[in-house]
């Protein structure tokens, strides 16, 4: 499973886990203005916004997991199992392909704004995108400056939902995860009051106190309220190194260890990568689950009136730093 968050302090970030067993090959992609993407049923765009984030190459197309483009609009699709729908072709509606629909906002939307009101006439699909690949089960958050939408495709249709925490796990769907908040509105970053009982005299034996009840498990619920309390009230400088250090404290709290999610047969769910990207800068920042050390590719090094995608591997190997 994931979970996706987003930060804001002099710069605006967003980021998210990549929760799974076993990864695809996933590289950090920048696909530049002069890449063509061929979409299914929406034509070819043969220039457009430059994109980076992380994604799966397959015949020279990048499927991406999540992504920013140059004018600071952020995207990230996250499992939905089981709610997930998709749907035929509509002949009134501008048909997108699941694993389309990232690029296809980035190329062309600035702002979220841009974005809700181009999926307004969105008809999500279903295609495979080759017959090894089916589609993911996905919903996806779209993300700004000051902003954030939560975007399922269920059979009730296409849900666009205004995500004021900034933060998406997996199911249940979006307006669920919202209400489930309410139980924890007592939870609090300062010391508690004793209101169980004014005749028992109840102390006070620890720091932290306040934020009892806070779920630690790696349900997605439970990660969707923990990533929300930590990220609502995550203090840092407006420094580079302090946002993105925070950033990735703030995704820390519901990263997933080997071991601890057995899915059987010596498989194990773990945080196979966090990402953490300033969406105004054009750096992305990643850490994965054997390298800890932060890693970082800044897109505007790069030719971005290319035609050719530009790959990076990501570095899993353990780096560590002897200080003496």
């Amino acid at each position: 499973m994931c979970t996706a968050a987003t930060y804001e302090t002099k710069d605006f970030y967003f980021g998210r886990t990549l929760d799974y067993e076993f990864s695809y090959g996933d590289e950090i992609t920048i696909t530049p203005r002069n890449y063509c993407f061929r979409f299914r049923y929406a034509g070819a765009v043969r220039n457009h916004y430059a994109i980076i984030g992380i994604a799966h190459i397959q015949n020279n197309y990048p499927l991406y997991y999540d992504a920013i483009n140059e004018k600071g609009l952020c995207i990230a699709g996250l499992n939905f199992v089981g709610n997930a729908h998709y749907n035929e072709i509509e002949k009134e509606k501008v048909n997108i392909a699941s694993f389309e629909l990232i690029p296809w906002i980035l190329c062309q939307c600035t702002t979220v704004d841009e974005a809700r009101k181009l999926l307004e006439d969105v008809n999500i699909t279903g295609e495979y995108f080759n017959e090894k690949l089916p589609p993911a089960q996905l919903h996806w958050i779209i993300a700004g400056h000051g902003k954030s939408i939560t975007v399922e495709s269920t059979n009730s249709g296409l849900n666009v939902y205004d995500n004021p925490v900034g933060i998406l796990t997996n199911n249940p769907p979006f307006n669920e995860q919202l209400f489930y908040l309410n139980n924890y509105m007592s939870l609090s970053t300062k010391e508690p009051k004793n209101n169980f009982c004014s005749r028992l005299n109840l102390d006070i034996y620890s720091r932290g106190m306040g934020a009892i009840g806070l779920p630690g498990d790696l349900s997605s619920q439970s990660r969707f309220v923990r990533a929300a309390f930590v990220k609502m009230n995550s203090v840092s400088g407006e420094s580079e190194s302090d946002s993105v250090s925070q950033f990735f404290h703030i995704l820390g709290s519901v990263e997933q260890q080997k071991g601890c999610c057995n899915l059987g047969d010596g498989k194990y769910e773990v945080t196979l990568y966090t990402s953490c990207c300033n969406a105004d800068k054009g750096i992305y920042y990643y850490t994965t689950y054997e390298n800890h050390q932060i890693t970082a590719i800044n897109m505007y090094h790069e030719k971005l009136n290319s035609s050719c995608l530009v790959r990076y591997p990501l570095i899993r190997s353990e780096q560590i730093r002897m200080q003496n």
